[in-house]
């Protein structure tokens, strides 16, 4: 097979294909799901959708609507549902072994030598794996292990706005207040800082003369914040103990695609190394291409000494988590880390393939390139729509934010989605107020269907703001 097919030979077509949904097998289908499913879900409540099949940047649903999926399961197919390319190796591995605990196999081998390569800086070439439970959650519980165990402190220290997961440590990590409720106490010596947003207007003059970083970019917003995580270390009236690591997602997804000033990442590895702290980067949603790199920290030339993955990392939707962090951490002994399912064969073929096709289609200037064509497209129209009150993110991870008299315009945002699932595009929405439209397509997402979303999603948003 090569290295796959082409991009535009993935796909069901390149423009949405619906009438009138949700149908009728659709809705017997949802209904079934409330009657026996979780109160948990979440997903159909939104949007109403019954999957039946899946190609590239495509949606087919029971009925027969096909839609364009401009939020890829939450960032986690990236190289495009069902890529063959990917599959045809997962599935000759199933046919083999799937389950090998941290036993070796080539798979697995490879699979780690191909994140040595791809890693930011100065990780490649000198970093270690470890894998746990199949999740991001998972990923974020050892990297808390991970900066205990190399520190011999138990402070955690995260951001306003922060999404890590909801399992007991990384809920502590976790900003959002709705996530926690009911679930409390978590982990000690959890503090929350704010994390610089670029739309804040504030400015002071002299910014320079508090900001702690050694090269000043000059911003406000981002000078308070990195103060307040070096108060956090160094204050003898701090409130926490120096906190064992930094937790950070280089761009916020769930608070909103908020990309922080230039000089936010590198005053964190500077405060970090002042105060003997690991730094640690959550790549969870912003990794393998997302952002135009391999890892969003690539951005800011700034080298994490940890960084946890998950979502994308397969290449096919299979679970899988992991950490990548530098060998100088590799202190714990046999079992200091472990999981069932960390071995998850499958999983590994198929990121080794991933990585591959990413490659061998250079999806990542792709994924710049068109990425760059749809905030053009959110910018242009927010010439005529007053609402639309800020458009960032890099690569293919974009967010447009919505406001009203000043406010978080919550209701528009849901209703500009529902808008462009009825008209065939799938878009979901993030931010602390839920009033940022989320765009995460699959890197495989052509010029072509990213034209023919965007008119969707353009028209959706003038129809919604005009009524």
């Amino acid at each position: 097979m090569g290295t796959g097919p082409e991009i535009y030979d993935l796909h069901f077509g390149t423009e949405p294909d619906v009438d009138n949904p949700p149908g009728p097998s659709a809705q017997r289908l949802l209904e079934r799901q409330r009657k026996v499913d979780s109160n948990a879900i979440a997903y159909p409540r939104r949007l109403p959708l019954a999957i039946d099949d899946a190609r590239g940047a495509t949606i087919r649903d029971v009925d027969g609507n096909v839609f364009l999926d401009f939020f890829a399961g939450i960032g986690v197919l990236n190289v495009g549902h069902a890529n063959p390319y990917v599959l045809e190796a997962v599935h000759d591995q199933l046919d083999q072994v799937t389950h090998t605990v941290d036993f070796p196999t080539e798979a697995r081998v490879e699979f780690i030598e191909k994140l040595d390569k791809i890693a930011p800086g100065g990780l490649s070439g000198n970093s270690k794996v470890v894998f746990g439970g199949p999740s991001g959650s998972d990923a974020i519980e050892g990297s808390i292990k991970l900066a205990k165990h190399n520190t011999d402190r138990h402070g955690l220290l995260a951001f306003e706005g922060a999404y890590h997961g909801t399992t007991a440590g990384a809920l502590s990590l976790t900003a959002g207040k709705s996530y926690k409720e009911g679930y409390s106490p978590l982990l000690a010596d959890a503090v929350h800082v704010p994390f610089p947003d670029p739309t804040d207007s504030a400015f002071s003059e002299g910014v320079e003369s508090f900001c702690p970083a050694d090269n000043c970019c000059g911003k406000d917003v981002c000078a308070r914040a990195l103060d307040a995580v070096k108060r956090k270390f160094e204050s003898p009236y701090g409130g926490h103990e120096s906190p064992a690591a930094i937790w950070v997602e280089p761009i916020q997804g769930e608070g909103g695609v908020v990309v922080p000033p230039n000089g936010f990442l590198k005053g964190l590895r500077d405060i970090a190394d002042d105060n003997d702290a690991l730094l640690i980067f959550d790549e969870i949603q912003t990794g393998f291409g997302r952002t135009g790199e391999w890892f969003a920290a690539e951005h800011w030339d700034v080298t994490p000494d940890a960084m946890t993955m998950a979502k994308a990392i397969s290449g096919s939707g299979l679970p899988i988590g992991a950490m990548l962090y530098h060998e100088e951490f590799d202190t714990w002994g046999p079992g200091g880390h472990v999981g069932t399912f960390r071995g998850n064969v499958p999983a590994f073929v198929g990121g080794i393939r991933a990585i591959e096709y990413v490659e061998e289609h250079n999806l990542l200037a792709h994924a710049r390139a068109v990425g760059s064509q749809i905030r053009d497209r959110f910018r242009e129209l927010a010439e005529d729509v007053e609402e639309i009150t800020d458009v960032r993110g890099k690569g293919m991870f974009i967010g447009v934010e919505f406001r009203e008299g000043g406010k978080p315009a919550v209701d528009l945002v849901e209703q500009i989605q529902l808008e462009c699932y009825r008209n065939g595009v799938l878009v979901w929405y993030a931010g602390r107020d839920k009033n940022v439209l989320r765009l995460i397509p699959p890197l495989v997402l052509t010029e072509e269907q990213a034209h023919a979303g965007m008119n969707v999603i353009c028209a959706a948003v003038r129809r919604v703001t005009r009524d």
